[in-house]
């Protein structure tokens, strides 16, 4: 019986789309499973990975990117993952502690691009992540939402050109990328639109602006 480079805990999204990758060099097992590799990528929620590195002590590695954990490093992909392998390269990869080259290698395989996350600026990294992900999808969805209910409904290719020539935009231009009526300072149609805003959304467009 061939034994895998390292065992894979956890069949969420991440788990799934990793073990696909990365085929039979290693073992994708649930959450109870038993890992017969020496190392172990724990693809498990935060609130489950103290418990989970306990059972395997000095073995694992989690790819939590805002919990840190003394004696238990961590490896964690700045993506959204689907449970399907996708085109990771160039994504980063923040690694803090002492990864083993095994597991470090086998990301740079994929794709990914390793670099040092210092223990103290995990949770900042993380909250910055959640920003450009998954509030940015907040938004977006809300904004779908809130024309919906207004009975205005975008025809062809709706949002998309808006989202993708504005994150080609940041990516090539940076900050110089902004638009709209807050970076012309025009007064007259922050308060119009604010108005349109039901409150909550409303605090939020006006907060964000003032950014």
């Amino acid at each position: 019986m061939t034994v895998p480079a390292f065992s894979i805990l956890g069949r969420g999204k991440a788990g799934r789309a990793l073990a696909a990758a990365w085929g039979s060099r290693v073992e994708l097992l649930p959450h109870t499973g038993v890992p017969t590799a020496e190392w172990i990528l724990l693809a498990v929620p935060d609130t489950a990975i103290a418990e989970q590195a306990a059972r395997f002590p000095g073995r694992c590695v989690h790819l939590s990117g805002s919990l840190d954990l003394d004696e238990v490093p961590s490896a964690h992909p700045l993506t959204s993952f689907s449970g399907d392998v996708s085109d990771w390269r160039g994504t980063p990869l923040a690694l803090t502690g002492e990864v083993p080259a095994l597991i470090v290698d086998a990301f740079a395989a994929l794709g990914f691009a390793p670099f040092a996350l210092p223990r103290e600026h995990k949770a900042l990294y993380h909250a910055s992540a959640v920003l450009a992900c998954g509030h940015a999808a907040t938004l977006w969805l809300g904004v779908e939402k809130l024309l919906a209910e207004a009975g205005i409904i975008l025809p062809a290719a709706g949002l998309k050109p808006l989202v993708t020539t504005t994150l080609q935009n940041i990516f090539e231009r940076g900050a110089a990328a902004r638009t709209g009526p807050f970076v012309r300072g025009d007064r007259d149609t922050i308060e119009r639109d604010a108005a349109a805003l039901p409150p909550a959304w409303r605090e939020i467009f006006l907060k964000l602006g003032a950014l």
